[in-house]
C-alpha cells in the first residue's frame, strides 16, 4: 500500500509539471518585434543575425524571411509587428527592430538609446542606402549627374545631420566634425527658389520629411546651374517607380537599392540607380536589457 501510494503522488506530481525526471522546464522565448513589412523584415533579421542570436541561410543574401533562419542561437521568437506600432509596444518585447524615423520621431537616439546599430557599410555595397534613381535611357543625362552632385555635398549632409537627429545619415563621403554651416536649418528650411529660366527636374518622393532637396536646390543656385527640383510627392510606395518607368517624372528618390532591385524583377521597369544619397538605419531596441550581451542573458541558450 505505501509503495502504491508514493507510485501515484509521484505521477501527479509530474503531471503538474512540479516534478521531473532530473530536467527543469523551458522558460518561455523572449519575444523580439520587427517590421511586418518584407523589406525591412529582412533588414531585421539580418541585424538579428549581426547580434549573434540567430543564423540564417546565406543562400537567401539580404532578403530573409523567418523561415530561413536556421538556428535559433538563443531562446528568443521572432514577432512580426506593424512597424509604426514598435515603439508604443517596446514594453511587451523584450527588445523591437525599429526603423529610424519612427525611433526618432518618438525620441529614441539611436547612438544613446539603441543597443545595436544597423552597419551601413556591409562589404561597400550595403543594399539598404537609398539612392536617387533614373530611367536606364537617360541615366548619363549630365543635368541629372549634376543633382547627384549637389546632393553629395557637405551643405546636404550637415543639414540631414542637423535635422534629422539620426534618423538619416549622409551615404557619401563628408565631414563629421564638421560646422561649416551652423545655422544650416534655419537657412535651409527658409530657402525659396524659383523655376525661372532654369530645366524643371520633376523628382518623385514618398513620405513627408523630404525638406533636404531644398539644400540641393541652394547648391544648384549656388553653383549657378539652370536646374529646379520639382517635387512630386507619392501617398503609396508602389507608385513613384511606375510613374519613372512611365514618363511622368525625371528622377525618384525614396528607396534603397534592394527595393528598387525587388521593383524592377517584378515588373521590368527600365530604371536604375545614378547616385547614393541616405541611408536610415535600422537599430535594435530594448526596455529590459541595456546591451546585447544582457538580452542574450535574458534569453538564455536554446536547447
Amino acid at each position: 500500500m505505501k509503495k502504491l501510494i508514493i507510485t501515484l503522488l509521484i505521477a501527479a506530481l509530474a503531471l503538474t509539471g512540479v516534478f521531473a525526471a532530473g530536467t527543469s522546464e523551458k522558460s518561455a522565448p523572449v519575444k523580439i518585434g520587427v517590421p511586418d513589412d518584407a523589406t525591412n523584415q529582412a533588414r531585421a533579421i539580418k541585424l538579428l543575425e549581426t547580434a549573434g542570436l540567430i543564423k540564417v541561410d546565406p543562400a537567401v543574401g539580404y532578403s530573409p524571411e523567418i523561415k530561413d533562419v536556421t538556428e535559433y542561437i538563443y531562446n528568443i521568437e521572432i514577432i512580426p509587428t506593424t512597424a509604426n506600432t514598435l515603439f508604443s509596444t517596446l514594453n511587451d518585447f523584450g527588445a523591437s527592430t525599429i526603423n529610424g524615423t519612427y525611433a526618432t520621431s518618438a525620441g529614441l537616439v539611436p547612438s544613446k538609446d539603441a543597443i545595436l546599430i544597423e552597419t551601413q557599410d556591409e562589404d561597400g555595397n550595403n543594399p539598404y542606402v537609398n539612392i536617387i534613381v533614373a530611367r536606364t535611357a537617360e541615366k548619363n543625362d549630365p543635368d541629372f549627374a549634376k543633382v547627384v552632385s549637389a546632393y553629395q555635398t557637405e551643405l546636404v549632409a550637415e543639414y540631414l545631420l542637423a535635422k534629422y537627429k539620426e534618423a538619416y545619415f549622409p551615404a557619401f563621403r563628408y565631414d563629421s566634425s564638421s560646422t561649416q554651416y551652423p545655422d544650416v536649418v534655419a537657412e535651409i528650411d527658409s530657402y525659396v527658389s524659383s523655376s525661372a529660366g532654369k530645366r524643371v527636374v520633376k523628382v518623385g518622393l514618398c513620405g513627408a520629411a523630404n525638406e533636404y532637396w531644398n539644400a540641393v536646390q541652394k547648391v544648384l543656385d549656388d553653383r549657378g546651374d539652370k536646374i529646379f527640383i520639382e517635387r512630386v510627392e507619392f501617398d503609396a510606395y508602389n507608385l513613384p517607380n511606375e510613374a519613372l518607368n512611365n514618363g511622368d517624372i525625371d528622377l525618384n528618390a525614396f528607396q534603397h537599392k534592394a527595393y528598387l532591385n525587388k521593383e524592377v524583377a517584378a515588373n521590368g521597369y527600365k530604371i536604375e540607380a545614378i547616385g547614393d544619397t541616405l541611408i536610415a538605419p535600422l537599430s535594435l531596441y530594448s526596455r529590459k536589457a541595456a546591451s546585447v550581451e544582457e538580452l542574450k542573458n535574458l534569453a538564455g541558450l536554446a536547447k
